[in-house]
């Protein structure tokens, strides 16, 4: 199993730049950052310093979506990054979240985000793609050279995301880390996959979610700095609930039962411990769709996803303790994953 890092890109960007270089020592090898134009500084710069800086650390946006660029700015966006540093680059991608719901507008449709994807990807490997009944092809692509290419990964939650994913992303990632929804996942995204003629093996599983490394008696403080994450993740689940119902054999109740006590929601704290808007989430949840405990309760529960198929753990990063974690999986955990 993988090890990655997501960080927010807060300035300034250099102490972003330098985590990510702490983690490639720490053994991580992906290095992820949120993308929200509004929110937090523009991720592709730092990207390229974060590549510039890394010897071999693979690095994307968790996520970007089909709304706040043009398909063919972010295809050269990757495929430049690609030329300058050599193929090290994931496309992550979903429908949208903060950056649309920040600016006043809804996250992007499923047909529209697929399209992005074929279209993302085509221009950044070089060939020809119809954008909007234009046919574009960045001429200074070579098909078929090591840097030409761009795997997409899909974040996805729902029936009908998941689909679509297993139909047509290299990889799915998973914004959650509780075991028994990870495998409802991963199978419909494998069955999704091989529905489509597609080998489910050959895709990747990432499973995204915070970590807090203590004891039992600092569990407590664990699972305050984490809290945030159930109410993002709450942002999606309501999205489900609103399609699908509270009450549906589409979604499970273990995903969307929580959500009934959520009532707003403020970006200006989005991904941020000590959120005020996530007192509806309880500690069942933070234990749940994180990773908290020691070392050995960390791989424990790694190790059971990893065993459903999972083959990247990308750590959220915002915590009052983002160097001891990155420190601490480089001596605990990333051996004994490798292992």
């Amino acid at each position: 199993m993988d090890l990655g890092l997501v960080l927010q890109t807060d300035p300034p960007a250099a102490a972003v730049v330098s985590r990510m270089r702490r983690a490639e020592r720490a053994g991580f090898r992906y290095g992820w950052t949120f993308d929200s134009a509004v929110l937090w500084e523009e991720p592709f710069v730092v990207h390229s310093r974060i590549l510039e800086h890394t010897a071999k650390l693979r690095v994307g946006p968790m996520v970007t979506n089909p709304a706040t660029r043009a398909w063919e700015v972010t295809a050269s966006t990757f495929a430049t990054l690609n030329e300058m540093y050599g193929p090290r680059t994931v496309c992550g991608i979903g429908r949208g979240d903060s950056a649309q719901r920040v600016a006043g507008r809804r996250p992007a449709t499923l047909a529209r985000l697929g399209e992005a994807m074929t279209v993302i990807k085509t221009l950044a490997e070089g060939r020809a793609a119809d954008v909007g009944g234009t046919e574009l092809r960045l001429p200074w692509v070579r098909p078929g050279t090591p840097a030409a290419r761009l795997p997409v990964w899909m974040a996805a939650y729902g029936p009908r995301a998941l689909e679509l994913a297993g139909r047509q992303a290299d990889g799915l990632i998973l914004q959650l880390a509780d075991p028994y929804l990870v495998e409802w996942m991963v199978r419909a995204f494998r069955a999704a996959a091989e529905r489509a003629g597609r080998d489910p093996d050959a895709l990747t599983v990432c499973v995204a979610a915070p970590a807090y490394l203590s004891d039992a008696e600092g569990l407590g403080h664990a699972r305050e700095q984490c809290r945030w994450f159930g109410g993002m993740v709450g942002n999606h689940v309501a999205d489900l609930v609103a399609r699908y119902g509270d009450a549906s054999d589409a979604v499970p109740a273990e995903l969307t039962d929580y959500v009934k006590r959520r009532q707003s929601y403020d970006y200006a704290h989005h991904g941020r411990a000590g959120n005020p808007d996530t007192a509806f989430v309880p500690d069942e949840i933070v234990d749940r769709f994180c990773v908290l405990g020691t070392a050995e309760q960390h791989l424990a529960k790694l190790e059971r996803l990893r065993a459903l198929g999972v083959g990247q753990f990308a750590v959220y990063a915002m915590h009052d303790a983002v160097d001891p974690l990155i420190d601490g999986y480089g001596e605990h955990v990333a051996p004994r994953l490798r292992g």
